[in-house]
């Protein structure tokens, strides 16, 4: 089954420096993008990620720091990645809890103002698990019957992950062909930042989901600890959790104002 698309949207992969989505940096990086009229291109990059490579990571990848230490950091292919995904949904495996927010990182330390606003994104993975609760690896054998050459290769996992999708489609008749659906079903839960340290609440409000204001309303620990906003400004956070803070603060003070 093709995929119904009424945008295009990029199924993407990253290798990284660790698991850390504030700290740690892309090597690798691959995009694949699929037209609505059924054009695909794509594209992979290794990285210079400007910071040493652990040695667990890269008994995982495969990337050693000679491998990439005359390849373009991220800062130099920013501009080259957001032309490829700006007009386009998302979608990866396990892309909604890791590879999105890392990416959003990496792009905003670029000085691109990236964000979701107009796109969706669609976790194959989480689709896997809520049908079948299995691996990548065991994903692809289940849905294609075929093993994952090179795994823990981005463009490998990127191009698996696309073919698991279209196989889930054809698997099971109750999902839909549409990629807000899909990225709907795929969600786990609503959330306000890629981190998942701002959420919503039954009644769509934004509400702390960490700390000792976990389940308390955003709105409400501005107005009554001011100081709590400048802590999260100022401390080792997210660059796009901080960014959701502000247009919280600033939407707020607006409301005031009107």
């Amino acid at each position: 089954m093709e995929l119904k698309l009424s945008k295009p949207i990029c199924f993407f992969d990253l290798e990284t420096t660790g698991i850390d989505i504030g700290k740690d940096r892309i090597v690798e990086i691959s995009i694949f993008k699929v037209f609505p009229n059924g054009n695909k291109e794509s594209k992979t990059w290794l990285v210079n990620p400007t910071i040493p490579i652990p040695a667990q990571t890269t008994a995982v990848h495969g990337i050693t720091d000679e491998k990439v230490a005359n390849e373009p950091t991220f800062n130099e292919l920013a501009s080259q990645v957001y032309a490829m995904i700006k007009d386009s949904d998302l979608a990866g495996f396990n892309s909604d809890r890791f590879d999105i927010p890392l990416l959003a990182e990496e792009l905003l330390r670029a000085g691109v103002d990236f964000d979701m606003k107009g796109k969706v994104s669609v976790d194959v993975q989480t689709i896997f698990h809520k049908m079948e609760e299995r691996t990548l690896s065991a994903a692809l054998k289940f849905y294609c019957g075929k093993g994952l050459e090179n795994a823990h290769s981005a463009e490998a996992d990127t191009m698996a992950t696309y073919e698991i999708l279209k196989a889930q489609l054809d698997r099971y008749p109750e999902l839909e062909n549409d990629m807000k659906l899909l990225s709907e079903f795929s969600t786990r839960k609503k959330i306000a930042d890629f981190a998942g340290m701002i959420a919503f609440d039954k009644d769509n409000e934004e509400i702390f989901s960490f700390g000792k204001h976990k389940g308390v309303k955003v709105d409400k620990v501005l107005e009554t600890e001011p100081g709590y906003f400048s802590w999260i400004q100022n401390a080792d956070f997210p660059l796009y959790t901080k960014k959701v803070l502000t247009a919280i603060k600033l939407r707020k003070l607006n409301n005031k104002l009107n």
